[in-house]
């Protein structure tokens, strides 16, 4: 068999923090217990099949760079099975627990429907094999509904329902898949589910046709068995004006409004937190919140730039804070953290891949280390619970449990007087915050 990173010839290794060696761990271990769990439970790291294994390097202003000995062969489908056995030698020899999937990204579509699912079906049935082999799982799958010019104006959201019925199609067969490798998710990405002009959109009904997709899912997820999680993955705009999934909010809305909620979460993303105007740790609170925070993906923006670039996770702040919201709700039972990201268009080696991917699973490791660490301290915890003590007694109390109205209010605040200005304390918590991330020693 070929062998695709000759370069890396052993499985990465943890090597402690004093190392200086950018091919191996210096905070992930895996095995390593952090408040009861092992740091694998904790991060289920999987790897993005699309942007690793198909990336090409391409950006608004310039085609494909990556030159990846995978990319050839007589056939697509020749094209498939190199890139399969690249993927799961990349996998291994990192040492991550799990990948991830579009249908298109794992095998080629073909002139027909009966064509392109015997292209998948051959790929799922390679891949379940490699699975075998290797202890790599599925954590989930997804269809890309978004690359085919068929999807110019949506797919689930399409004014023709005959490209509704292609989308359905692929998510049928994409879903069958994921249940075959045993993924415990199922992603909903609607990179083309919204509007560039009102003037011709029915918005109205365009909503209403993805609501239908998802019920549709929904039932065949019952008929064929998948006892996992939907997600869907908030994305605030491009390449649309404005996705009817814009950010987690607007996610949670419409998943209410159609009665969705019972079987789906979310799947919030870094980059486009960014893209919606809010931070990362917001969009993950808004869907912790509510409950629904089932999966990450772990990237990041390029700062001042307005398009979804992302790159590999890699500050210290950002992993802390979205660790510290996972553990307060104890973990991801569905889904896990996957790198949706893309090594630089001038990164162009395959060796880049490794120290990518390293590089991000050590700032996640060591934000892990650190989140768990406030966690134990309960520094923080304390700062907010006492902010807010006036709502577990007496009258805030009352507020909380629907039991006063707004003449007893008024009466109230009338007898209480003008309130005492409280400090909020920002900057303060600002640097107890930066203490635990640069100063305090975490073993």
């Amino acid at each position: 068999m070929t062998t695709y990173f000759p370069e890396v010839k052993k499985p990465i290794r943890y090597e402690g923090p004093d190392s200086r060696n950018p091919l191996a761990f210096k905070w992930y271990k895996a095995d390593r217990k952090v408040g009861g769990k092992t740091m694998a439970q904790h991060l289920k790291f999987a790897v993005a099949y699309w942007h690793t294994f198909k990336g090409t390097g391409a950006d608004p202003f310039g085609g494909p760079v990556y030159d990846r000995p995978w990319d050839v062969g007589a056939t697509p489908l020749e094209v498939a099975h190199n890139t399969l056995d690249a993927a799961f030698e990349f996998i291994t020899k990192l040492g991550a627990p799990y990948y991830c999937f579009h249908d298109r990204d794992i095998a080629p579509e073909g002139d027909t429907i009966n064509e392109t699912n015997r292209n998948l079906d051959d790929i799922v049935k390679r891949a379940k094999r490699k699975q075998r082999e290797t202890g790599v799982k599925l954590l989930w799958g997804t269809a890309c509904l978004f690359a085919h010019p068929r999807y110019t104006h949506g797919a689930a959201s399409n004014p023709d329902p005959h490209v509704f019925a292609m989308a359905a199609s692929q998510v049928k067969r994409a879903l069958e898949a994921t249940v075959e490798l045993g993924g415990t998710g199922y992603v909903f990405w609607g990179g083309r589910e919204g509007y560039i002009s009102l003037l011709n959109t029915n918005m109205k009904q365009e909503r209403e046709q993805i609501a239908a997709l998802f019920h549709l899912a929904v039932d065949h997820a019952k008929k064929i068995g998948f006892k996992g999680m939907f997600f869907v993955e908030p994305k605030a705009k491009e390449p649309s004006n404005h996705q009817y999934d814009f950010d987690a909010a607007h996610t949670l809305n419409f998943l209410r409004e159609f009665g969705l909620m019972d079987r789906f979460m979310l799947n919030i993303e870094a980059n486009h937190a960014t893209l919606a105007t809010h931070s990362f740790e917001h969009e993950l609170v808004t869907a912790a919140g509510a409950g629904k925070l089932g999966s990450l993906d772990i990237n990041r923006g390029e700062e001042g730039v307005g398009w979804d670039t992302d790159n590999f996770a890699m500050d210290a702040r950002s992993c802390t804070l979205a660790m510290s919201i996972i553990l307060a709700q104890r973990g991801l039972r569905y889904g896990g953290l996957n790198f949706d990201a893309k090594v630089r268009r001038g990164s162009f080696d395959t060796i880049d891949l490794f120290y990518a991917h390293v590089a991000g699973m050590d700032a996640f490791a060591r934000g892990l280390l650190v989140a768990q660490k406030l966690k134990d301290d309960g520094v923080l915890d304390q700062i907010v619970r006492d902010r807010y003590a006036g709502w577990r007694r007496g009258m805030g109390r009352k507020i909380l449990q629907g039991k006063t109205t707004l003449t007893q209010l008024e009466t109230w605040a009338a007898r209480q007087g003008e309130p005492a200005k409280v400090s909020g304390r920002q900057e303060m918590i600002e640097g107890i915050l930066n203490d635990y991330l640069y100063a305090t020693k975490i073993d």
